[in-house]
């Protein structure tokens, strides 16, 4: 039996089967009935609801005990949003694959408004991201923006409830939750940049297992896999944290990637972008330059 970590969200279970059933195709001796198990573990993220992720550390929050749980030997391996992987492993794990990546953009779900610029003067926008927020806060300084957590029909019901006015979520869990667009109107990075490997899906596992490595890698979609590289080197570069608005999207064009890249303070008062394009096969490098040529403007905030 081969056995898949997973945190215990609606949207992290249909993630998880997506793996399932890609290795089912892969393999064929996997799709007997019984011969791959979820086994759900609920991380330190999911526990702990009332507070923002930045007031109880930050990224790792969604990862730490599934992290545990595969360097134990409890799980094969683990299924993971690479939008909320720390962008330095523990030792002895590797993301080893990447299904190909989803839509990536944020949905803006509000009444009768299909961009930002359309929101009511004084409208609240709920949000628990502070790249969302900083973004929402840098185009309409007008808005309201409170913190909203939970899951995504969580934060569905309390839009419903007019505990908020509008909120984003990600186009590729709605769509992964059988939603569609719920209603919303995806946005264009132009107007909102998504967060660092949104929309994708890694799955990691024991660096030195090599079975689960060959078991895994039909599943790895190489373009997905050079974007979300991309992104995350842009990340590391600039030391990104849960504490830092930070934004980026890597999009194949042929054997070119071109990558978008933004960095703001939290009350959306400076925002820096950086747009650029290189080989797909330097992906990491590109990233890494991108972040390079924020931090110069960045340094030039400080110094100004």
């Amino acid at each position: 039996m081969l056995r898949i970590g997973t945190r215990g969200s609606p949207l992290a279970l249909a993630q998880s089967e997506l793996v399932r059933a890609a290795l089912a195709s892969a393999h064929p001796e996997l799709a007997a009935p019984g011969a791959i198990e979820l086994v759900v573990i609920r991380t330190t993220g999911d526990r702990i609801q009332d507070r923002p992720l930045l007031e109880i550390g930050g990224k790792g929050l969604f990862t730490k005990e599934i992290d545990e749980a595969l360097l134990e030997g409890r799980i094969d391996c683990a299924v993971h949003s690479m939008k909320d992987v720390p962008t330095v492993l523990p030792d002895g794990i590797a993301i080893v694959a990447i299904l190909e990546r989803a839509d990536p953009r944020d949905v803006l779900l509000a009444p009768n408004a299909r961009t930002l610029a359309e929101l009511p003067r004084g409208c609240r926008v709920g949000t628990a991201s502070l790249r969302r927020a900083a973004q929402v806060r840098a185009q309409r300084p007008d808005l309201q923006v409170l913190p909203l957590r939970g899951n995504v029909h969580t934060r569905l019901a309390k839009l419903e409830r007019g505990e908020v006015d509008a909120t984003l979520l990600a186009a590729a869990g709605l769509d992964r939750l059988g939603l569609g667009t719920a209603g919303g109107v995806p946005l264009e990075p132009q107007e909102m940049l998504p967060a660092v490997g949104q929309g994708a899906i890694g799955v990691a596992c024991r660096s030195e297992d090599s079975r689960m490595r060959a078991l895994l890698a039909p599943l790895a979609h190489p373009e997905s896999m050079a974007c979300v590289a991309a992104e995350r080197a842009f990340l590391a570069e600039l030391d990104g944290s849960c504490r830092t608005p930070i934004a980026a999207l890597a999009r194949p064009q042929g054997s070119q990637l071109d990558f978008a890249g933004l960095l703001a303070t939290p009350d959306g008062t400076r925002v820096a972008r950086v747009r650029c394009s290189g080989p797909l096969a330097e992906a990491e490098r590109l990233g890494r330059a991108a972040a390079t040529e924020l931090l110069q403007k960045a340094r030039a905030w400080a110094a100004g």
